[in-house]
């Protein structure tokens, strides 16, 4: 069991490779079962698909995102720095995990319903992580919050605007770094002047 488990991750890991390199249309269960050094029915038998082995691969990714957004938050004490990281953390990962990010802005990719389920899962990860870093913020009275699920739910929209960007060329006079720290101002400091 353990020597299947550890050839699906590597087939997993050898698709991830090519689907970043050359996209989903264009990578092939033969290119697949090329670059692993095994025959495409041996591919097969750990994978129905190609749909399967995008699937895998995204998770993966998922879980690696998780993980290094959890490790930056952990380090900051603060509420306020915690969300800042997060949300830097978070655009950071989007942009260097290919899979993800490919997911996200292809228009042939949306058509898989396991993507929208991922998506979605994500998607609710991400506002219950959130509103818990809002929450602590309230509880400590680092933020005045009436409705910290909706203010979540608020900064998810905010930063998948922000993901728009990230799929044409980067404007060089204004950073995603240099935007995610004008809204994290607005969102910390309001438009009101007081």
């Amino acid at each position: 069991m353990i020597q299947k488990d550890e050839t699906r991750e590597t087939i997993t890991h050898v698709a991830g490779d090519l689907f970043a390199r050359y996209g989903y249309q264009k990578t092939t269960m033969d290119d697949v079962a090329r670059a692993c050094r095994k025959g495409k029915s041996s591919i097969y038998y750990y994978f129905r698909n190609k749909e399967e082995v995008f699937l895998a691969v995204l998770e993966n990714e998922i879980i690696l995102m998780r993980s290094r957004i959890l490790l930056a938050i952990a380090e900051c004490p603060d509420p306020m720095i915690r969300l800042k990281t997060y949300v830097l953390t978070r655009m950071d990962c989007i942009k260097n995990l290919v899979n993800i990010y490919n997911a996200l802005k292809n228009e042939y990719l949306s058509q898989f319903g396991f993507i929208e389920r991922i998506r979605k899962g994500y998607d609710e990860e991400e506002l219950s992580l959130i509103k818990g870093i809002l929450d602590e913020g309230v509880v400590s009275k680092i933020f005045s919050i009436e409705d910290t699920h909706t203010t979540a739910l608020a900064i998810v929209t905010a930063m998948k605007g922000f993901e728009i960007p990230l799929f044409f060329k980067e404007n060089p006079e204004l950073h995603i770094e240099t935007r995610l720290d004008m809204l994290l101002g607005i969102l910390f400091y309001g438009l009101v002047k007081r």
